[in-house]
């Protein structure tokens, strides 16, 4: 384990630690931990960018505000394209559970208060791996008697929920002209670089997953979006609460109005923000202490 020097700011310590190499490439970890002797719960981190842009830094305000309020997260970076494509980043993620995991103690946690949470495709990739704990594809970089990658919680913030039908409706929306948000023609070939084909975006689908019957880890969510939101479609949204609850999972849904998609990196300042990071913390905490 590879650990850079420890940074300090706001009673917070801050630190990259290699949780994975492929090669010659590491991947890092940043740590944000709470100071004093804990146990505190724990966050993995995983950030946006339509699967194939941004880095561990990304939500690093964020972050920091969950870590001053007693809550330890470490953000992951992955593979992404080019170098690599779906479930790779799954098993990136996967692996970084279970790293996560095996340093309970060191890291001041406990094994079952550590959770996963996402923004974007970020929180999609989360749901999927908590879903999924021990998909045979996703634990491909494990030891055969290592743990799942199980999840205690997970805090979704706009996710891509059903990555195929936000393709098809990115699609429908350029077809259609001008004015569409921007960001549309980005996460269009985004889709394709990382998914690969229709096939891939509707096997790795939370939404659907659930709406085939396949068996599924239902930790309990905390769902963030904002009414406003036309990057990522509310009727997925609604889908997938429907059918997460119908499967016996606990699932909060806030939904903030005034408010489009990214609000918290976007807006750091606005109550909106403050009220979500708010109930992130209330809801982390609920789970772990009760």
């Amino acid at each position: 384990m590879t650990t850079s020097a420890t940074m300090q700011h706001d009673e917070i310590d801050v630190q990259d630690v290699e949780y994975l190499r492929h090669g010659d490439v590491p991947l890092l970890a940043r740590l944000y931990q709470p100071r004093g002797p804990g146990p505190f719960p724990l966050v993995a981190e995983i950030h946006g960018g339509a699967w194939c842009r941004g880095d561990r830094l990304d939500e690093d305000r964020l972050n920091r505000a969950l870590a001053r309020s007693g809550i330890a997260v470490a953000a992951l970076d992955f593979r992404m394209p080019p170098a690599a494509g779906y479930p790779a980043s799954l098993q990136d993620i996967h692996a970084g559970l279970r790293w996560l995991k095996a340093r309970a103690g060191q890291l001041r946690t406990r094994t079952d208060w550590i959770g996963v949470l996402g923004l974007s495709s970020g929180a999609h990739q989360a749901i999927l791996a908590a879903m999924r704990p021990r998909d045979e594809r996703y634990a491909a970089l494990a030891a055969p008697d290592e743990a799942a990658a199980s999840a205690a919680f997970a805090v979704l913030c706009w996710p891509v929920i059903d990555p195929l039908g936000r393709y098809r409706y990115a699609r429908g929306l350029k077809a259609g002209g001008q004015p569409y948000p921007d960001v549309i023609d980005r996460v269009i070939p985004d889709h394709e670089k990382y998914w690969g084909d229709e096939a891939a975006m509707a096997e790795g689908n939370p939404v659907m997953a659930l709406e085939r019957g396949e068996p599924a880890v239902l930790p309990p969510v905390l769902y963030i979006q904002g009414e406003d939101d036309i990057v990522h479609p509310r009727a997925h949204l609604d889908r997938f609460v429907a059918a997460y609850r119908r499967a016996g999972g606990e699932l909060r849904l806030r939904l903030v109005a005034g408010e489009a998609e990214s609000f918290i990196n976007r807006k750091p300042d606005a109550p909106s923000t403050a009220a979500a990071i708010g109930d992130i913390v209330a809801f982390v905490r609920e789970q772990c202490h009760g």
